[in-house]
């Protein structure tokens, strides 16, 4: 039996198929389309997906929307009622748009289809999911357990912000659920709005930012922007906030209450705005706490699953972990809206159709490298084809030595192996690798290679067997997917504490104060991925033999796209990113490049590289 899972309409659309309780195929629109956060209907992702399993648009048997339109529509009408005559030019806005696409969903899910195979029909069924039954499905039926607690906190679906399911063999069972406006999701954006970045693309900049302020603003937050239970619900007052009829995240009122107006985006970031995110950051953690505990009263569990945008705050989810009353703490690698799509069909295999749930070690999603592969004679084809100039390794053993030998001697390499990943990291398949221990690697990262804001930090990949040595966390513990961040261990720090804790923003940047600096935030966290061999074996043997040759088993890993770039998809994407930054190394398959070796990319040609892509 083949079921299609389809987000889409909103941001980040997705296809997902799932064929006999498997997970077959998953992938984001965008990189199809390089739009990043691409909204339309998923065609490309959904003819990837049916083609890897070698069938049509006839062969399926059920396809998932994952959400209720009609309910989301819903809340739309109920919501401009309550707040008419303010806000009718946003109403106007936005109901042509439902009216053209998303209330008619099933003619234009059919039109759709249609476009992916030409001259073939869908014959079979078109189911429609709830928005948090999507998430919690995609959080629970994947994850390891048998059992456990699943919380979903995103912006909105049709109602609700925040749900509470029980999940146990092949079931998912709603407890309970905070509903719009009061959405922490939708506070956290308003404050990413607030500090100038854009809303559901810049968030995680915003907790990247946090490290850099101190948490002033925290009991101003708590007095007059939200009323906190010790169950972690809570009622916003709304004079303070515009997203529900207007056309901003905030009001005068927010601006009159914190002092300034929000900043312009590109403009400086100064100290306020750090504040401001250390502030908001701190509020996430203490309600996702409070939500988490009340998850396990009312389920007795010891596992807890995490999905919906929320869940890709790391360092909330590294509190959960350490401090939350859970032994063990699985996240969907794609928590937002895309994994939507994986739930709608998770949740329709097990729980609309009964099916068997059997426990997999070390969870059904395989790494998520669900994406599109390319088999080195396709890569070489096009290498070929481009002129470029590239040396081809004999064996993996001999790839990963030549690889590590570089990386050691600081060069930064483009890495493209294999299936591409499912959700928003590069875990390994898509990245861009460098030396954890470089002291400048990080700036050279961010303004030469990713063109992005130097306080970003970048993310550590280190060998599973060894996370210990490195991090704060248990022997052999698991991150595979870069949702946890982790202090590193005392034996790493170096430099002057006291100075640290000193500085004030970005000159924290500038201090020494770590072995595995470029990895090391300035509050010495680390958004940690831990490798092993079982999912992604080349991978965790170049980690291995950057290890050997160093004595340090930790890379840097972001992912493979500059600034407002997808991440890669083909070798197309990968070349001509490579091409257009300073990047030292290409790595595709077994094919290697070095840039010293290629012809110039001229300045005409980096330009209309880069100009395809928005600021985020």
């Amino acid at each position: 039996m083949k079921i299609l899972g389809i987000s889409a309409f909103y941001h980040d659309s997705a296809a997902a198929l799932i064929v006999d309780g498997q997970i077959a195929a998953a992938a984001q629109e965008e990189r199809f389309t390089r739009k990043k956060h691409d909204a339309a209907f998923p065609e490309h992702a959904i003819r990837y997906c049916l083609e890897e399993v070698g069938c049509s648009v006839e062969d399926i048997d059920y396809v998932v929307f994952y959400e209720k339109p009609l309910v989301k529509f819903e809340r739309l009408i109920e919501t401009y009622l309550a707040f008419a005559p303010k806000g009718f030019a946003s109403f106007r806005r936005a109901v042509p748009v439902w009216v053209k696409e998303k209330l008619f969903l099933r003619r234009e899910i059919t039109k759709g289809l249609g476009r992916v195979h030409e001259g073939k029909k869908f014959k079979g069924s078109l189911v429609y999911t709830n928005h948090h039954e999507s998430h919690a499905a995609s959080a629970f039926f994947p994850c390891p357990f048998d059992e456990a607690a699943v919380v979903c906190v995103d912006g909105v679906g049709e109602w609700t912000t925040t749900s509470i399911f029980h999940g146990k063999e092949n079931r998912i069972t709603a407890l309970t659920e905070q509903r719009f406006p009061h959405s922490l999701g939708l506070l956290y954006s308003a404050f990413t709005y607030y500090a100038g970045f854009r809303v559901n693309s810049g968030e995680y900049k915003l907790m990247g930012l946090a490290p850099y302020g101190e948490p002033k603003y925290v009991d101003l937050i708590l007095k007059h922007l939200m009323d906190l239970r010790e169950d972690g619900s809570f009622r916003l007052d709304m004079s303070y906030f515009n997203y529900c009829t207007g056309l901003t995240m905030t009001s005068g009122k927010f601006h009159k209450l914190f002092g300034a107006p929000p900043r312009k985006a590109e403009s400086e970031i100064n100290q306020f705005n750090m504040d401001i995110a250390a502030s908001i950051q701190k509020v996430t953690e203490k309600v996702m706490l409070r939500v988490v505990n009340h998850a396990q009263k009312l389920t007795g569990s010891n596992n807890l699953c995490l999905a919906g945008g929320v869940a890709l705050n790391c360092v909330s989810n590294g509190r959960i972990l350490r401090e939350g009353p859970f032994d063990n703490v699985w996240v969907q690698p794609a928590a937002g809206d895309a994994g939507g799509a994986l739930g709608a069909a998770l949740f329709t295999w097990y729980q609309l159709l009964d099916q068997e749930r059997s426990q997999q070690l070390p969870d059904h999603q395989m790494g998520t490298y669900l994406g599109p592969s390319y088999s080195d004679d396709e890569i070489a084809s096009f290498l070929s084809e481009k002129g470029a100039v590239f040396t081809t390794a004999d064996s993996d053993q001999a790839l990963t030595s030549t690889a590590a030998g570089l990386l050691a001697n600081e060069n930064v390499v483009g890495w493209f192996q294999g299936r591409m990943e499912f959700g928003p990291r590069a875990l390994g398949g898509r990245s861009i690798l460098g030396d954890s221990r470089s002291l400048e690697m990080q700036k050279t990262m961010n303004l030469k290679i990713k063109f992005r804001e130097s306080f970003r930090p970048f993310a550590p990949s280190v060998l599973r067997e060894k996370v210990h040595e490195c991090f704060d966390m248990r022997e052999d513990e698991d991150s595979p997917y870069m949702l946890l961040v982790a202090d590193i261990q005392n034996e790493q720090k170096i430099g002057d504490v006291d100075a640290l804790a000193k500085a004030k923003g970005l000159e924290k940047l500038s201090i020494e104060r770590s072995k595995i600096q470029a990895v090391t935030h300035v509050d010495h966290s680390a958004r940690v991925q831990t490798v092993d061999h079982e999912r992604h074996p080349l991978y965790h043997a170049l980690i291995k033999e950057f290890d050997t040759i160093t004595g340090c088993p930790v890379l840097i890993n972001t992912s493979f796209n500059v600034r407002g770039e997808p991440i890669v998809n083909t070798p197309e994407d990968a070349y001509f990113c490579f091409m257009a930054t300073n990047m030292d190394v290409l790595v595709m398959g077994r094919h290697i490049l070095l840039k010293k070796d290629q012809d110039d990319f001229d300045e005409k040609q980096l330009e209309e590289h880069l100009s395809k892509f928005a600021l985020d």
